[in-house]
Protein backbone atom coordinates (compact mmCIF):
# COMPACT_ATOMS: atom_id res chain seq x y z
CA UNK A 1 0.00 0.00 0.00
CA UNK A 2 2.59 2.48 1.15
CA UNK A 3 4.97 1.53 -1.97
CA UNK A 4 4.19 4.64 -3.98
CA UNK A 5 4.59 8.53 -2.12
CA UNK A 6 1.44 10.32 -2.86
CA UNK A 7 2.51 13.26 -0.51
CA UNK A 8 1.58 16.82 -1.55
CA UNK A 9 -1.72 14.69 -4.50
CA UNK A 10 -4.84 15.37 -3.36
CA UNK A 11 -8.10 12.87 -4.68
CA UNK A 12 -11.45 13.71 -4.41
CA UNK A 13 -13.70 10.40 -3.35
CA UNK A 14 -17.54 10.62 -3.86
CA UNK A 15 -19.66 8.02 -2.08
CA UNK A 16 -16.11 7.99 0.22
CA UNK A 17 -17.82 7.17 3.67
CA UNK A 18 -18.28 3.66 3.51
CA UNK A 19 -17.51 0.28 1.71
CA UNK A 20 -15.26 0.71 -1.34
CA UNK A 21 -14.84 4.45 -1.46
CA UNK A 22 -13.80 4.50 2.40
CA UNK A 23 -11.09 1.46 1.88
CA UNK A 24 -9.46 3.99 -1.32
CA UNK A 25 -9.68 7.13 0.92
CA UNK A 26 -8.06 5.54 3.72
CA UNK A 27 -5.28 3.95 1.29
CA UNK A 28 -4.76 6.92 -0.53
CA UNK A 29 -4.45 8.43 2.89
CA UNK A 30 -2.11 6.21 4.45
CA UNK A 31 0.08 6.77 0.98
CA UNK A 32 0.60 10.77 1.97
CA UNK A 33 -2.43 11.76 -0.16
CA UNK A 34 -4.62 14.39 1.03
CA UNK A 35 -8.30 13.22 0.65
CA UNK A 36 -11.53 15.21 0.04
CA UNK A 37 -14.30 13.22 0.81
CA UNK A 38 -17.65 14.89 -0.83
CA UNK A 39 -20.71 13.09 -0.16
CA UNK A 40 -24.65 14.12 1.28
CA UNK A 41 -24.55 12.48 5.07
CA UNK A 42 -22.23 14.94 7.34
CA UNK A 43 -22.02 12.30 10.35
CA UNK A 44 -20.89 9.62 7.73
CA UNK A 45 -18.41 12.01 6.09
CA UNK A 46 -17.36 12.89 9.46
CA UNK A 47 -16.87 10.05 10.64
CA UNK A 48 -15.29 8.78 7.93
CA UNK A 49 -12.41 11.64 8.01
CA UNK A 50 -11.78 10.84 11.55
CA UNK A 51 -10.64 7.47 10.68
CA UNK A 52 -7.78 8.97 8.83
CA UNK A 53 -6.61 11.24 11.47
CA UNK A 54 -3.60 9.69 12.19
CA UNK A 55 -2.28 9.39 8.72
CA UNK A 56 0.34 11.30 6.71
CA UNK A 57 -2.41 12.31 4.45
CA UNK A 58 -4.88 14.89 5.88
CA UNK A 59 -8.96 14.51 5.22
CA UNK A 60 -11.23 16.84 4.70
CA UNK A 61 -15.36 16.34 4.06
CA UNK A 62 -17.47 18.81 1.62
CA UNK A 63 -21.28 18.22 1.48
CA UNK A 64 -22.13 17.66 -2.07
CA UNK A 65 -24.66 15.71 -4.06
CA UNK A 66 -23.12 14.48 -7.33
CA UNK A 67 -26.30 14.76 -9.45
CA UNK A 68 -26.67 17.94 -8.80
CA UNK A 69 -24.21 20.66 -11.03
CA UNK A 70 -24.56 23.46 -8.20
CA UNK A 71 -23.80 21.44 -5.21
CA UNK A 72 -20.85 19.79 -7.51
CA UNK A 73 -19.49 23.42 -8.41
CA UNK A 74 -19.56 24.11 -4.84
CA UNK A 75 -17.94 21.63 -3.66
CA UNK A 76 -15.16 21.49 -6.15
CA UNK A 77 -14.76 25.12 -5.12
CA UNK A 78 -14.32 24.76 -1.33
CA UNK A 79 -11.87 21.62 -2.02
CA UNK A 80 -9.55 24.17 -4.34
CA UNK A 81 -9.94 26.70 -1.17
CA UNK A 82 -9.02 23.71 1.39
CA UNK A 83 -6.39 21.87 -0.65
CA UNK A 84 -5.06 24.52 -3.69
CA UNK A 85 -4.89 21.51 -6.23
CA UNK A 86 -7.21 18.26 -7.08
CA UNK A 87 -4.86 15.67 -8.72
CA UNK A 88 -7.47 12.81 -8.42
CA UNK A 89 -10.92 12.17 -8.57
CA UNK A 90 -12.20 8.84 -7.46
CA UNK A 91 -16.04 8.17 -8.29
CA UNK A 92 -17.64 5.74 -6.47
CA UNK A 93 -21.10 7.62 -5.15
CA UNK A 94 -24.04 5.80 -7.04
CA UNK A 95 -26.96 2.98 -6.84
CA UNK A 96 -27.17 -0.93 -7.58
CA UNK A 97 -29.61 -3.04 -8.66
CA UNK A 98 -32.86 -1.46 -8.44
CA UNK A 99 -35.90 -4.32 -7.86
CA UNK A 100 -36.10 -7.25 -10.29
CA UNK A 101 -39.04 -6.63 -12.45
CA UNK A 102 -38.39 -7.11 -15.92
CA UNK A 103 -37.42 -4.49 -18.72
CA UNK A 104 -40.37 -4.05 -20.37
CA UNK A 105 -42.05 -3.29 -17.09
CA UNK A 106 -39.81 -0.49 -16.19
CA UNK A 107 -41.32 3.10 -16.16
CA UNK A 108 -39.35 5.83 -17.70
CA UNK A 109 -38.96 7.59 -13.89
CA UNK A 110 -37.28 4.17 -12.86
CA UNK A 111 -34.93 4.58 -16.22
CA UNK A 112 -34.25 8.47 -15.35
CA UNK A 113 -33.59 7.97 -11.72
CA UNK A 114 -31.08 5.53 -12.58
CA UNK A 115 -28.91 7.30 -14.81
CA UNK A 116 -29.12 10.83 -12.49
CA UNK A 117 -27.87 9.16 -9.80
CA UNK A 118 -24.97 6.55 -11.56
CA UNK A 119 -24.01 8.01 -14.72
CA UNK A 120 -24.66 11.67 -14.38
CA UNK A 121 -23.00 12.15 -11.32
CA UNK A 122 -20.20 10.71 -12.69
CA UNK A 123 -20.26 13.00 -15.51
CA UNK A 124 -20.49 16.11 -13.60
CA UNK A 125 -17.55 15.48 -11.17
CA UNK A 126 -15.52 14.35 -13.75
CA UNK A 127 -16.53 17.70 -15.43
CA UNK A 128 -15.22 20.13 -12.98
CA UNK A 129 -12.17 18.21 -11.91
CA UNK A 130 -11.24 17.42 -15.21
CA UNK A 131 -11.58 21.57 -16.43
CA UNK A 132 -9.02 21.87 -13.72
CA UNK A 133 -6.64 19.75 -14.60
CA UNK A 134 -6.69 21.19 -18.48
CA UNK A 135 -6.24 24.36 -16.73
CA UNK A 136 -3.31 23.31 -15.13
CA UNK A 137 -1.92 21.46 -17.18
CA UNK A 138 -1.71 24.62 -19.65
CA UNK A 139 0.16 26.31 -16.81
CA UNK A 140 2.96 23.35 -16.63
CA UNK A 141 1.27 21.00 -14.33
CA UNK A 142 0.43 18.54 -16.50
CA UNK A 143 -1.25 15.45 -14.19
CA UNK A 144 -4.96 14.14 -12.90
CA UNK A 145 -6.22 11.00 -12.78
CA UNK A 146 -10.01 9.96 -13.53
CA UNK A 147 -11.21 6.67 -12.09
CA UNK A 148 -14.81 5.74 -11.79
CA UNK A 149 -16.10 2.59 -10.21
CA UNK A 150 -18.19 0.71 -12.49
CA UNK A 151 -19.71 -2.81 -12.13
CA UNK A 152 -19.38 -6.63 -13.30
CA UNK A 153 -22.55 -6.02 -14.69
CA UNK A 154 -21.14 -3.46 -17.32
CA UNK A 155 -19.14 -6.48 -18.66
CA UNK A 156 -21.93 -9.45 -18.47
CA UNK A 157 -24.98 -8.02 -18.07
CA UNK A 158 -27.53 -8.57 -15.34
CA UNK A 159 -30.27 -10.55 -14.97
CA UNK A 160 -33.67 -7.72 -14.79
CA UNK A 161 -31.57 -4.94 -14.00
CA UNK A 162 -30.70 -4.15 -16.90
CA UNK A 163 -30.70 -0.37 -16.78
CA UNK A 164 -28.56 -0.45 -13.99
CA UNK A 165 -25.81 -2.52 -16.13
CA UNK A 166 -26.34 0.46 -18.81
CA UNK A 167 -25.39 3.10 -16.59
CA UNK A 168 -22.07 1.11 -15.81
CA UNK A 169 -21.28 0.07 -19.17
CA UNK A 170 -21.66 3.78 -20.16
CA UNK A 171 -19.31 4.97 -17.60
CA UNK A 172 -16.49 2.43 -18.90
CA UNK A 173 -17.15 3.88 -22.18
CA UNK A 174 -17.16 7.44 -20.96
CA UNK A 175 -13.74 6.45 -19.49
CA UNK A 176 -12.32 5.35 -22.27
CA UNK A 177 -13.11 8.44 -24.39
CA UNK A 178 -12.25 10.76 -21.81
CA UNK A 179 -8.91 8.55 -21.74
CA UNK A 180 -8.11 9.43 -25.43
CA UNK A 181 -9.46 13.27 -25.03
CA UNK A 182 -7.44 14.35 -21.94
CA UNK A 183 -4.26 11.85 -22.58
CA UNK A 184 -2.69 15.36 -23.90
CA UNK A 185 -2.68 16.97 -20.84
CA UNK A 186 -1.36 14.04 -18.68
CA UNK A 187 -4.81 13.24 -17.56
CA UNK A 188 -5.70 9.06 -17.25
CA UNK A 189 -8.91 7.64 -16.91
CA UNK A 190 -9.78 4.47 -15.93
CA UNK A 191 -12.95 2.23 -14.57
CA UNK A 192 -12.37 -0.31 -11.83
CA UNK A 193 -15.04 -2.90 -11.29
CA UNK A 194 -15.13 -5.21 -8.13
CA UNK A 195 -16.41 -8.68 -7.84
CA UNK A 196 -18.08 -9.48 -4.66
CA UNK A 197 -16.91 -6.96 -1.98
CA UNK A 198 -18.03 -6.83 1.47
CA UNK A 199 -19.70 -3.30 2.26
CA UNK A 200 -22.81 -2.75 4.31
CA UNK A 201 -25.21 -3.13 1.17
CA UNK A 202 -23.80 -7.16 0.90
CA UNK A 203 -23.92 -7.73 4.17
CA UNK A 204 -27.03 -10.17 4.14
CA UNK A 205 -26.30 -12.04 1.04
CA UNK A 206 -24.73 -14.64 3.16
CA UNK A 207 -27.62 -15.29 4.98
CA UNK A 208 -28.90 -16.79 1.69
CA UNK A 209 -28.40 -20.31 2.28
CA UNK A 210 -28.91 -20.75 -1.42
CA UNK A 211 -26.66 -17.98 -2.27
CA UNK A 212 -24.02 -19.96 -0.09
CA UNK A 213 -24.94 -23.40 -2.01
CA UNK A 214 -25.61 -22.06 -5.60
CA UNK A 215 -23.67 -18.60 -5.88
CA UNK A 216 -20.38 -19.05 -4.13
CA UNK A 217 -18.53 -21.70 -5.51
CA UNK A 218 -18.85 -20.24 -9.35
CA UNK A 219 -16.91 -16.91 -7.22
CA UNK A 220 -13.10 -16.75 -7.95
CA UNK A 221 -11.37 -17.69 -4.95
CA UNK A 222 -14.99 -18.72 -2.92
CA UNK A 223 -14.82 -15.49 -1.09
CA UNK A 224 -16.17 -11.89 -0.47
CA UNK A 225 -13.32 -9.49 -1.33
CA UNK A 226 -12.76 -6.68 1.04
CA UNK A 227 -13.23 -2.82 0.28
CA UNK A 228 -8.53 -3.41 1.16
CA UNK A 229 -8.59 -4.87 -1.70
CA UNK A 230 -8.95 -1.65 -4.01
CA UNK A 231 -6.16 -0.35 -1.95
CA UNK A 232 -3.27 -1.27 -4.20
CA UNK A 233 -5.04 -0.33 -7.66
CA UNK A 234 -6.76 3.04 -6.05
CA UNK A 235 -2.72 3.95 -4.71
CA UNK A 236 -0.97 2.66 -8.34
CA UNK A 237 -3.37 4.21 -10.62
CA UNK A 238 -3.05 7.99 -8.79
CA UNK A 239 1.01 7.62 -8.75
CA UNK A 240 3.23 8.71 -11.34
CA UNK A 241 3.77 5.11 -12.93
CA UNK A 242 0.50 4.60 -14.03
CA UNK A 243 1.22 7.89 -16.27
CA UNK A 244 0.23 5.71 -19.00
CA UNK A 245 -2.10 3.31 -17.78
CA UNK A 246 -5.46 4.41 -19.09
CA UNK A 247 -9.08 3.04 -20.64
CA UNK A 248 -8.54 -0.33 -18.93
CA UNK A 249 -11.18 -1.43 -16.64
CA UNK A 250 -9.69 -3.46 -13.52
CA UNK A 251 -11.99 -6.57 -12.17
CA UNK A 252 -10.80 -6.43 -8.56
CA UNK A 253 -11.83 -10.15 -6.87
CA UNK A 254 -8.30 -10.72 -4.41
CA UNK A 255 -6.15 -10.07 -7.63
CA UNK A 256 -6.39 -7.30 -10.38
CA UNK A 257 -7.24 -8.33 -13.84
CA UNK A 258 -6.77 -5.52 -16.93
CA UNK A 259 -9.19 -5.88 -19.68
Amino acid sequence: MNMFDLTGRVAIITGGNGGIGLGIAQALASSGCNVAIWGRNVEKNQSAAARMAEGPGKAATFICDVSDPASVKEAMKATLDAFGRVDGCFANAGIGGGGRRAFIDRTEEEWRAMFATNLDGVFHVFQAVARHMTERATSGDPFGRLVATSSLASLFGTARNEHYAATKAAINALCRALAVELARFGVTANAILPGWIKSDMTAGIMANDKFVANVMPRIPLRRFGEPSDFAGIAVYLMSNASSYHTADCFVIDGGYTAF
